[in-house]
């Protein structure tokens, strides 16, 4: 499979949630179906780490639940009209002059 940059990634989203009929949704929708996948990747993580959880709903993999997490940050943006790598980059240099030790 082709590597993708962020940025073709996000259009390729745009136009999935086009065909998927995601397209109309609010920041506010968008937000709450990200926390509910933040939830799903937690329950994923401790059935890794062998911890106690809640067999009633179907547990999926970590890297099922991080692609489902990185497909509703591209959606975000969208929503709110940002170009996601541009906004990455700004930040990680913002984040190149801080101290972290």
């Amino acid at each position: 499979m082709e590597s993708k940059t962020l940025s073709q990634l996000q259009e390729y989203y745009k136009q999935k949630a086009k065909e998927r009929g995601f397209d109309k949704e609010t920041p506010q929708d968008v937000l709450l179906f990200m926390t509910e996948e933040l939830g799903e990747l937690a329950r994923a993580i401790r059935k890794n780490l062998g911890l106690m959880i809640d067999n009633k709903e179907k547990i999926y993999a970590i890297e099922e639940e991080l692609a489902d997490l990185l497909n509703y940050l591209l959606h975000m943006s969208n929503v709110l009209g940002l170009n996601l790598e541009e906004a990455y980059w700004k930040k990680e240099a913002e984040n190149e002059t801080r101290k972290w030790k």
